[in-house]
């Protein structure tokens, strides 16, 4: 949704219902996550699907952020794990 206008940009269409959390970064990235498993990486401007990541348990939080020694990492639980992703630089 444009906060301005309240119009609607872009729709990303998911096979379930989502209880995750929606991270967004500075670079323009989402990342969320569904029931059914999967973890998801798009374009925050346009809704573009960067990549998906089948994590084998439904993903019921909120993604996390952090950095070390510059590099930006995402952690995100599914089921009873957690599971981290290095960003590209």
């Amino acid at each position: 949704m444009d906060p301005k206008t309240g119009q609607k940009k872009w729709e990303f269409k998911m096979s379930d219902v989502t209880d995750s959390g929606v991270l967004t970064t500075a670079s323009d990235l989402l990342f969320a996550g569904g029931r059914e498993g999967y973890f998801y990486a798009l374009d925050a401007r346009t809704g573009v699907e960067l990549w998906r990541s089948s994590l084998g348990g439904q993903v019921e939080a909120g993604p996390m952020t952090w950095a070390i020694d510059g590099k930006q990492y995402i952690t995100i639980a599914a089921g009873q794990a957690l599971f981290t992703f290095a960003l590209r630089e």
